[in-house]
């Protein structure tokens, strides 16, 4: 089964972005992109007022290899996200385990991935602790 860690925060929205970028970072991952789609669905569709949602793509070199190795299907849903995003007037922030998800819908052979989603769990979990 697959959860999707999810937590509001007591910070402003701006900070949440940060400090889930210098999370990742302190644990070995780079940060790709962070992008803001109510900034591209105000640009893209002239919603002025669509709440803040803002996705930040990470990813772990080694991490991603060993998914890879296991099975090169695995890289159709990399990177790894994190979403920052304002609901009820509360900052929360939210991922799920895309080497999880991968096993799951048979992208790669569940007994394969055991270690990795270990793995990938407790460095997701010490990034977690930090926000």
């Amino acid at each position: 089964m697959v959860d999707v860690l999810r937590k509001e925060v007591p910070y402003d929205f701006d900070e949440a972005v940060k400090r889930v970028e210098e999370a990742c970072m302190t644990e070995g991952f780079g940060v790709q992109l962070t992008k803001g789609l109510h900034d591209i669905f105000k640009q893209k569709l002239e919603i002025d007022d669509y709440p803040k949602y803002t996705v930040i793509l990470v990813c772990n070199p080694q991490l991603a290899k060993k998914a890879l190795d296991i099975s090169k299907d695995m890289g159709t849903i990399f990177p790894c996200s994190f979403t920052v995003y304002e609901e009820d007037g509360k900052v929360k922030i939210a991922h799920t385990s895309i080497m999880k998800i991968g096993a799951e819908v048979g992208l790669a052979p569940k007994e394969a991935m055991k270690d990795l989603i270990e793995e990938t769990g407790k460095r997701v979990r010490k990034v977690w602790d930090k926000l």
